[in-house]
């Protein structure tokens, strides 16, 4: 597979890299440039019914191969990526615009899943009682629940299809996953990463392309037991009502809208500057992005002024160039999108402190600049809907009540963050919080050891750490009287 600027991406079935039956092919795009890098197979219901079908023939294999086997192949699938960790850095870079560094990131977090996940499968704990009789014992064993499909939006592509696909190989199932059209390519190349470590074929494949034909062929198929999806809340309610007719088993991550609680004990003027540059990670394009800023009252002034200074200095540019901060959003549609939750918060009675338009020095490409409100009313649309993109709302609360209620006001209940200096207060702000994940005084919210899943409308299901590997797994109750 060619590891230049310009890729031919096929599809990959039954181990092998093949385009689509039809010939029909999408353009990959630079979001930087607007200028094509490379075409990806088209896939159709035909394409996905025979990556389906190959997928229960790898099943029959993967599914019987001992767990220290699947863990090598694991192991080194980690090794591989390392060493062409660059190459698929560039393509993230290229494909979705994300800046290099933060690329490089995307890369050695999918390494330490793999690498993770081989020891998860060396860790497949069953459980054994003894019975009511001296001659009966009652065993819990686990089994793989079966074909996977994979379904992952476009702003992790490699790192959401991996913290899926290490912990269903790693329980024995085998898996068709569907990147999404952005970020296409660099997936391919992780993908082969695990061919190259001796992943036997048919275990791993993916369908490429746009997403009706494949999405309702894995959900009109009884071999497909399970479906993982990233992405948005609309999307994911039509998977979990398309799961019912074939009763599939299903993990959902379905975004948010961050909270941020900045207590009045803090030092404002570091965590200003860490939190305005978490929330312009990615452009914003990241489903735990700190949106909603919630500062106390006595600390509003000086967390402002500090906020927006640091959000003035950030570089706007290709992700290629090591001096950028902020990349592009991932395409035009994302741009309107912006553009129209930033004029529907100003009408709304938000204050506009900076950015709020198209940068003008950059005439190529989906940039806009960050922007960040301040004074913005609960009512505001950027309150209300995830923006995903480079808008940081800025509000104020006075009261441990206020602030809590107003967090907890929203559907979505994926990430919080709480910066405070007392123990006390970190934990009964942490406790008090809706959410999946609560980072205190800190925005890391993922590692590959934790579990990484929402409440409420930002779904079901976790991903990372040992709790992950169980929505891949059957339980099997066995009464044995001897």
């Amino acid at each position: 597979m060619p590891l230049d600027d310009t890729m031919t991406v096929d599809l990959l079935i039954g181990g092998e890299w093949q385009p689509a039956r039809s010939g029909d092919r999408i353009e990959l795009v630079n979001p930087a440039t607007e200028e094509a890098v490379g075409t990806a197979a088209q896939a159709s219901r035909i394409d996905t019914e025979a990556a389906i079908a190959s997928a229960a023939d790898g099943l029959k294999v993967w599914s019987k191969t001992a767990p220290w086997d699947r863990a090598k192949v694991l192991r080194k699938a980690a090794v591989i990526l390392a060493e062409r960790a660059e190459s698929v850095a560039r393509r993230v870079v290229l494909e979705c615009g994300k800046p290099i560094g933060q690329s490089r990131a995307e890369v050695a977090s999918c390494v330490d899943y793999f690498d993770w996940f081989a020891g998860e499968a060396q860790r497949l704990y069953g459980e054994v009682l003894q019975g009511r009789t001296a001659d009966q014992k009652f065993m819990a064993t686990k089994e793989p629940v079966g074909v996977v499909a994979a379904f992952t939006a476009w702003n992790f592509p490699i790192s959401l299809q991996a913290r899926k696909i290490a912990p269903a190989l790693a329980a024995g199932c085998s898996v068709v996953c569907r990147p999404a059209e952005e970020g296409t390519g660099a997936v391919a190349l992780m993908l082969q990463c695990l061919i190259d470590a001796g992943l036997p074929p048919g275990v791993v494949n993916m369908v490429s392309g746009r997403p009706q034909d494949i999405s309702e062929t894995v959900m009109d198929s009884e071999i497909v037991r399970k479906v993982t999806f990233t992405g948005s809340i609309p999307v994911g309610k039509w998977f979990i009502r398309r799961s019912a007719d074939t009763v599939k088993r299903m993990s959902m991550e379905l975004g948010g809208h961050a909270p941020v609680i900045v207590w009045d004990d803090v030092d404002v003027e570091r965590i200003a500057q860490l939190v305005a540059t978490g929330k312009f990670r990615n452009n914003g394009q990241v489903c735990v992005s700190p949106t909603r800023f919630f500062v106390h009252d006595r600390l509003k002034a000086g967390f402002t002024d500090a906020f927006v200074g640091a959000t003035k200095a950030m570089k706007l540019g290709n992700g290629l160039d090591p001096a950028t901060d902020i990349g592009p959003l991932i395409n035009a549609r994302r741009l309107e999108a912006i553009k129209g939750i930033v004029e529907d918060t100003r009408s709304g009675g938000a204050k506009l402190a900076t950015g709020g338009r198209q940068p003008a020095d950059l005439n190529r490409g989906y940039f806009y600049e960050p922007t960040v409100f301040t004074d913005t009313p609960d009512s505001a649309r950027g309150m209300i809907d995830e923006p995903f993109g480079p808008i940081a709302m800025l509000a104020s609360f006075d009261s441990f009540d206020d602030v809590i209620a107003r967090a907890n006001s929203l559907p979505q209940g994926l990430a919080a963050y709480v910066f405070t200096n007392s123990l006390k207060r970190a934990h009964m702000t942490a406790d008090a919080l809706k959410t999946g994940i609560v980072c205190v005084n800190t925005l890391q919210a993922a590692t590959t050891e934790m579990p990484f899943g929402g409440v409420k409308h930002s779904g079901f299901g976790r991903e990372g750490g040992s709790h992950s590997i169980h929505d891949y797994l059957d339980t099997k109750f066995i009464n044995l009287v001897m």
